[in-house]
């Protein structure tokens, strides 16, 4: 039997609510260690740049770590998250970025309004059944041939996680999934893949990276 939505959104937002400042302390340098990580984020966001810029969207911002590091680079990024308390974490953390609370699965964006746009390790809450749902949103959103830079875990399984960030209680399923599948759900969602890598890194144990653009 299938999770209500309602109720897998509920508990993802409730868990990343009570972890939020313990998420940011032990996330916050985990980037300055991971070169590969970087390596995709400044491709991506030269790819941004060669298309004259525009606004950039990171769904899933959580505490606004990516976001930030993508505005290092440039970029006119905006965070989006589920969790209002990271929300306001990133916030406070990165003041002068814009960081607005929504959900992937009813992105509030206009049509073609942004040139790019990273889901970094924020898929992997997603039930399989919504990820079709999810990708028509990114591709609805981006302009043709903008690029979706997108990071995952790597496997088959997916687990129900009860605590993290230093022990506090959470309840969120983990999905990790195979490139191939991933990348079949890009094809049929609109999108050309460009380049795909499995890595190991302080960001995940086992990761991928999918640079892809939605197709014209």
């Amino acid at each position: 039997m299938g999770l209500n939505a309602d109720d897998w959104l509920a508990d993802t937002r409730t868990s990343y609510d009570t972890v939020a400042a313990s998420y940011r302390e032990l996330t916050r340098h985990i980037l300055d260690e991971a070169p590969e990580e970087r390596e995709a984020l400044a491709v991506f966001a030269g790819l941004v740049r060669a298309r004259g810029g525009g606004p950039v969207a990171d769904v899933g911002c959580g505490t606004g770590r990516i976001t930030a590091h993508l505005r290092e680079l440039g970029l006119d990024v905006f965070g989006i998250d589920l969790s209002p308390g990271m929300i306001e974490v990133a916030r406070r953390d990165h003041p002068g970025v814009r960081f607005d609370l929504g959900s992937m699965t009813d992105l509030a964006l206009a049509d073609a309004s942004v040139t790019g746009l990273v889901a970094w390790y924020s898929l992997i809450h997603i039930p399989d059944d919504e990820i079709s749902s999810v990708l028509a949103h990114f591709r609805r959103v981006l302009v043709p041939g903008g690029p979706l830079l997108l990071s995952f875990h790597v496997g088959d399984a997916s687990h129900l996680k009860t605590e993290g960030y230093g022990g506090h209680p959470m309840k969120v399923h983990v999905h990790r999934r195979q490139h191939d599948r991933m990348i079949a759900w890009l094809e049929q969602a609109g999108f050309d893949v460009e380049t795909h890598k499995t890595l190991t890194s302080a960001e995940s144990k086992l990761g991928g990276i999918i640079l892809a653009c939605r197709r014209p």
